[in-house]
């Protein structure tokens, strides 16, 4: 048996056996030259199709060998494919050889082609023929846990609750044993159990988390099931157990304590709803699963037990409490569990399902209690001071019993209170048309060294009398149209009281009139009505003189009115009028009057003062005319000037005559020296204006000029006032100009001027 053969036979001969094919055993050298009956066994020229070979083998190692009918000495095998020339090679004899280790976990089968070649003419004697290499497998592979396991079930769970699936994974071919696996509890399985899949169940039905949160078991997985040899890997799984409500709650024992006790100091002034105490709880379960009830067997509208966020009871206040009137409460405090898993783990203990708790309460001192907090009184409008309006009382509500004293906070407040008996009384005026209603605050203080306070709220109602006259207002313009015919509207009047009246007014004339009649219409209005028409606008204002009566409590209030009615000239609707007559002086207001009147006579003075002015003024011009001597040129005092030195400003050549007896010397160059003055100095005072204003009106070059200036504003810049004369309309006598020669150098030359001289007169200057 050649090498070919015995290549082949190492593999199962139902591996080999191919469709339409026969294996030849020739070999390799020998001439194929096929017979007449070969010809016509074979369609093809490929004896072969399939291999299998077996993986994990060490390089290199034959696979197969290829083999063609029409291979010669002058042809060789060529492979293309998968892994072809790297994994897989072929020599010229057709011996497939593998160069590296198989792994059929990689890849399981590779698929390649076969080609003969003619070395002679390197042209392709045979067909391409396709053909398979499979990889079989070995067991080489152990399981795999590719993750951690981990499970819950909850406590008192019945017998074969399943718990959870654990599985692995064998990467060996799982068509063949090598990749199939069978599961095993090392541990635990006292309480579970697990079947070839991989469940996890319950072997019990009374699992307890309070005994036993968490079981840790180790689960076996081994390759090769039913067969003592295999593969095998273990993982650990974790199993937690859930809690139910299977625990009843219980009050937290003490040491040396059968019963359980609290005691708790509350103060009485303690708030609604405040928080009194903590009443701890014992309970196995968890949180979320405590679901305790508590009932207060006595007092339950003063005490209530809430839950905390722990699930422990917190005892509450609900109403005030008062020491005076009770300093201490004893009561029994019940808890259940609304939820509870029957029957409850601990039920056979010694429970405490009942408390006793005691509170003590607190005495505490307390501020004024005032009978009300808020007080309602009223009293009539203009009652005498000292009135009565009421009473408020406090008292201490300690044993201490303290005296009380009250006073009112506002102290613009109309009202008076009693410090110490409480009584309330009128303290001033009271106008219900003002203030109809007062709200003040009391304060009650005790009389002790603390001074607790305490208040309360008074709402005074101001109750009304008659006291204010009625008004009546006319609804619009009243006016009589010529027109007017007897019956006719011509107005409305309506009548109003600052008073508070529920009854109707009532509304009639006051004098008779031939002209208009009135017509209550009982709704405090009433009507005015043309009673003889034949109206002209040229006859003067008719005058309506209206009563109204208001019949207020304590005695009734009548006011009178007198309504105006021009006589207008209307259209036919009334519409469009136009009234001749003015309106009436005497409803000018007296306010009006006065200011009218005052105003007159400021004019009046005005003018009085004005006239007394220019009469002064004309004395003065023409006592300075018959003196025929002119000291000073007229000038305005309200422009300071520079003192002597300033010479520009002003013309002195008056004053210098008369130092040199009359004779006239030229001015200095300045504001004076464009105007022409006149060729004799001492001349009439009113000539010499009257030149001085021809002149100015005459020049057209320059702007008005005028010399003549007002003396009656004295500058505010001179320490010695004025010694003009002009302004005054007494003589000079009086004036002492003596004193000018007290002033120094600077005033020699006006002390010399106005020096007194037996010989002058007494309008010298």
């Amino acid at each position: 048996m050649g090498p070919s053969a015995r290549g082949l036979i190492m593999l199962p001969m139902s591996w080999l056996l191919l469709s339409g094919l026969t294996l030849s055993l020739a070999s390799p050298g020998a001439k194929s030259e096929p017979s007449s009956l070969s010809l016509q066994r074979h369609k093809r020229h490929w004896e072969w199709k399939s291999f299998y070979v077996l993986e994990e083998r060490d390089p290199p190692h034959r696979v197969m060998k290829l083999h063609s009918n029409k291979s010669n000495i002058h042809t060789i095998y060529k492979i293309e494919g998968d892994g072809a020339g790297r994994i897989f090679t072929v020599d010229a004899s057709g011996d497939v050889y593998a160069q590296e280790k198989l792994d059929r976990e990689k890849k399981s089968s590779y698929r390649l082609k076969a080609r003969l070649i003619d070395t002679r003419t390197n042209r392709q004697v045979d067909n391409e023929e396709e053909f398979e290499i499979n990889v079989s497998d070995l067991n080489d592979n152990n399981p795999v846990f590719l993750q951690d396991f981990k499970g819950s079930v909850v406590e008192r769970s019945p017998k074969g609750t399943l718990v959870m699936t654990v599985t692995a994974t064998d990467y060996d071919d799982p068509t063949t044993p090598n990749g199939k696996l069978e599961y095993k509890l090392l541990n635990g399985t006292d309480l579970f159990t697990i079947d070839q899949r991989g469940d996890i169940r319950t072997t019990v039905g009374d699992l307890d988390r309070e005994k036993q949160s968490m079981h840790k078991i180790s689960v076996q997985a081994k390759d090769m099931p039913g067969i003592s040899s295999g593969n095998i890997n273990t993982t650990t799984v974790t199993i937690n157990v859930l809690d139910i409500n299977d625990n009843m709650a219980v009050f937290k024992k003490k040491k040396y304590q059968p019963t359980e006790k609290y005691s708790f100091n509350v103060k009485e002034d303690a708030k609604q709803n405040s928080k009194i105490g903590i009443m701890e709880l014992e309970d196995k379960d968890e949180e979320q699963n405590k679901d305790p009830v508590f009932s207060v067997l006595e007092f339950p509208r003063v005490f209530m037990v809430v839950k905390n966020h722990m699930k422990d009871g917190v005892l509450t206040l609900m109403q005030e409490l008062d020491y005076e009137t009770k300093d201490k409460y004893t009561f029994v405090i019940e808890v259940k569990e609304s939820s509870l898993k029957e029957p409850a783990d601990n039920q056979d203990e010694k429970l405490l399902r009942r408390a006793d708790v005691t509170i003590n309460v607190i005495d505490v001192d307390e501020p004024p209690l005032f009978s009300k907090q808020i007080y309602n009184f009223s009293i009539v409008e203009h009652s005498p001071i000292k009135t009565p309006v009421g009473k408020v009382s406090a008292t201490d509500p300690d044993k201490a019993k303290f005296a009380i004293r009250y006073h009112i906070d506002d102290p613009n407040c109309p009202i008076a209170i009693d410090p110490t008996t409480g009584t309330m009384t009128v303290a001033k005026d009271l106008d219900r048309e003002l203030v109809d209603r007062l709200e003040f605050t009391i304060t009650a203080v005790e009389a002790n060294p603390r001074g607790l306070k305490s208040h309360a709220l008074v709402n005074l109602l101001v109750l009304d009398v008659n006291d204010n006259d009625p008004v009546l207002t006319a609804e619009g313009m009243i006016f009589a149209c010529e027109a007017d015919q007897p019956g006719t509207i011509i107005g409305r009047v309506k009548a109003t009281d600052r008073d508070k009246h529920m009854e109707i007014f009532t509304i009639r004339l006051a004098k008779p009139s031939y002209n208009f009649t009135l017509t209550d219409n009982r709704d405090n209005t009433a009507n005015i009505t043309v009673r003889h028409g034949d109206f002209n606008q040229n006859d003067p204002l008719y005058d309506l003189v209206v009563a109204v009566e208001d019949r207020g409590h304590p005695t009734s209030r009548t006011s009178t009115t007198t309504i105006t009615i021009p006589v207008c000239s209307c259209d036919s609707n009334r519409k469009n009028y136009y009234c001749k007559a003015a309106p009436n002086a005497d409803n000018a207001s007296f306010h009006a009057i006065i200011a009218i009147i005052l105003c007159i006579l400021t004019i009046l003075v005005i003018v009085i003062l004005f006239v007394m002015r220019k009469r002064c003024q004309k004395e003065t011009v023409v006592i300075l005319g018959k003196n025929g001597e002119m000291h000073e040129q007229l000038v305005s005092y309200d422009e300071e000037g520079g003192g002597e030195m300033d010479t520009n400003g002003y013309d002195v050549s008056i004053l210098n005559s008369a130092r040199s007896d009359g004779a006239a010397l030229p001015p200095p160059p300045g504001v004076y020296a464009a105007v022409n003055k006149p060729p004799a100095v001492r001349r009439d005072m009113a000539t010499m204006i009257e030149v001085k204003k021809d002149e100015a009106d005459h020049e057209r070059d320059g702007g008005p000029y005028d010399t003549l200036h007002i003396y009656g504003y004295e500058g505010p810049e001179s320490l010695f006032g004025s010694l003009s004369s002009l302004e005054s309309c007494s003589d000079d006598g009086s004036l002492d100009y003596d004193v000018l020669n007290d002033w120094g150098p600077r005033f020699k030359t006006l002390a010399e001027l106005y020096g007194i001289e037996p010989s002058e007169n007494q309008y010298a200057y």
